[in-house]
């Protein structure tokens, strides 16, 4: 985990989000306290992911269907 502060963080906002991207997280101080923390967004499979991994859709069933079947509104 990298710990920067504001400014540095506004002046390598770019290497940042790369290092985030990379599995890194970072943390964010403000005068030496903890105020944000950067670190990746768990992106849902596309389609064509789903499709290659093996997941066994039902007869007419859609991706989308399936996706939203485990949600819970």
């Amino acid at each position: 985990m990298r710990t920067v502060g504001t400014l540095e963080a506004k002046t390598h906002l770019s290497e940042l989000l790369d290092a985030v991207e990379g599995g890194e997280e970072v943390i964010i101080t403000r005068h030496g306290k903890a105020v944000a923390r950067l670190h990746a967004v768990a992106v849902p499979p596309v389609a064509s992911e789903l499709k290659t991994s093996g997941i066994p859709l039902l007869p007419g069933e859609t991706i989308r269907e399936f996706i939203h079947a485990g949600h819970k509104y």
